[in-house]
């Protein structure tokens, strides 16, 4: 196929141009009907805030450009089928799961997976098989599934319907997938990757293995994070061993039957950016990457690593544009140092845990950018560092699960203060979002050592969510 095609986009511009009289939704008309949302959003922009249409295909259904458009993201990813998805990457892991998972059926996955993911969990009734990762002591965070593990947990329970893996992890830790594939089809398990943060290996070379180039089954991938498109939009990939019917069947469950055109087009023009020039783009990005990493370890204190932390099994491989820095050896969890930086120097980075940091790198960065931050690194430890005492350093607390996420989600529950609730069971989720995985999930059992977690996390600043209190005071717990 063509990929210097965007056959969404072009069906857009030609509907611009023929000065259409609405008499359909949206309410605004193309914008007459709301001047304010003109003037902030752009002309050009409202005027393709469109309903589907015959000359613009449906997303639900394509047959016209959407499909086309699908088609071309199939060929530029690897994959047999590709769907344009406007409820974000949690729509598409959701998908994911709803289409291969049923209830009772057994998932085996790592636990540091996304919320969307235990979600979808919830929503179906199937059982997750935890694979608890390693933690990097120092860093504090969990690593990659181990090889071993997996193909214990594969021994284990061998009518698991599917094994999905991080590729990466938020931190930039990839396992080795073609491995652990290998496991799960020759066990007949269909194979699964939340690639929220890895659309990038699919464009950029020296990067580690895509999850369809590995053999998986399916992908979801995020393509607003590091592909460049509009925020909301994604891709969910499938291989030759699902079905693309049964699949839009699931989509359709629970994504909208009205798919933003702004989405959409931005997904076309995006994956048109990155099958022609991906490539020389990500390459830049590593680069830059790189040195920041050198920049930063050069100030003392901090601790960007990258690659050499790779051995070949529970961190098989690294992201390299992923700029995640250790800050707890200056006296600061990576909240307060996020804070920092937004409050003090005017730079937002992705996130901010009790031991490290993120700066996510993609296609818009440029080396000015990284000057600016690296230079406020380095003042903020000449400023603000102090002795590490006190500091927690475990990000990762390995949980234990007592009954399954949906029958603890919709089972009778009560409310305890926090620390009136050890022992019990959750039934519903505490996280800190960004990066959304779960300190506790509905199902597992509440301990001292997660409410240490909660309680340090809240006084550091974190952004808790997750559950019915919003200031976290009170816990719902199974009766």
């Amino acid at each position: 196929m063509d990929q210097n095609k965007a056959p969404i986009y072009e069906a857009l511009e030609q509907f611009r141009r023929m000065r259409v009289v609405p008499f359909d939704v949206p309410g605004h008309k193309h914008g007459k009907g709301n001047p304010e949302l003109v003037k902030f959003l752009g002309r050009q922009c409202v005027e393709i805030d469109v309903n589907s249409m015959k000359p613009l295909d449906n997303l639900c259904h394509p047959v016209s450009v959407v499909r086309e458009a699908e088609q071309l993201a199939a060929e530029a990813f690897g994959a047999k089928n590709a769907f344009l998805m406007v409820n974000g990457t949690t729509s598409s892991v959701q998908s994911m799961i709803l289409s291969v998972c049923k209830r009772g059926d057994e998932i085996i996955l790592p636990r540091n997976v996304h919320r969307s993911v235990i979600n979808a969990l919830v929503l179906c009734g199937a059982v997750p098989v935890y694979v608890n990762p390693e933690v990097d002591k120092h860093l504090g965070i969990s690593l990659g599934m181990k090889t071993e593990q997996v193909q214990k947990a594969i021994n284990e329970h061998p009518d698991a319907v599917a094994v999905l893996v991080n590729n990466p992890t938020y931190y930039g830790i990839c396992s080795d997938i073609k491995a652990i594939f290998k496991m799960a089809h020759d066990a007949g398990m269909l194979c699964l990757a939340d690639e929220a943060h890895g659309t990038h290996f699919y464009f950029g070379k020296d990067m580690p293995v895509s999850a369809m180039a590995a053999g998986a089954d399916m992908s979801a991938v995020s393509m607003h994070k590091s592909g460049g498109s509009l925020t909301q939009s994604s891709f969910l990939l499938i291989g030759e061993n699902v079905s693309e019917g049964h699949v839009r069947q699931i989509i359709n469950l629970t994504q909208t039957t009205s798919g933003s055109y702004l989405l959409m087009s931005s997904l076309d023009i995006s994956r048109r950016n990155l099958a022609l020039r991906g490539s020389d783009v990500f390459s830049k990005v590593i680069d830059m990457a790189n040195y920041a990493r050198e920049e930063i370890n050069l100030i003392g204190g901090y601790y960007a690593f990258g690659k050499e932390l790779v051995n070949g099994d529970s961190i098989y491989d690294f992201d390299p544009t992923k700029l995640s820095i250790h800050t707890r050896d200056i006296g600061l969890a990576g909240i307060e140092v996020y804070d920092i930086l937004r409050d003090e120097y005017d730079i937002q980075i992705e996130f901010g845990d009790i031991g490290n940091i993120l700066a996510y790198l993609s296609i818009g960065d440029d080396p000015q950018g990284l000057e600016r931050l690296v230079s406020a690194l380095a003042e903020i430890e000449r400023r603000y560092q102090r002795d590490t005492k006190g500091l927690l350093s475990q990000e990762y607390i390995a949980p234990t699960v007592v009954i399954s996420p949906q029958d603890a989600f919709y089972a009778p529950k009560e409310s305890l203060p926090l620390r009136e609730s050890v022992g019990r069971v959750s039934s519903e989720f505490v996280m800190c979002y960004p990066p959304g995985i779960p300190i506790l999930a509905p199902g597992e059992r509440i301990t001292p050592e997660i409410l240490d977690y909660i309680e340090y996390a809240k006084i550091k600043g974190c952004s808790m969510t997750g559950s019915e209190d919003p200031d976290i005071l009170n816990i719902n717990v199974l009766k």
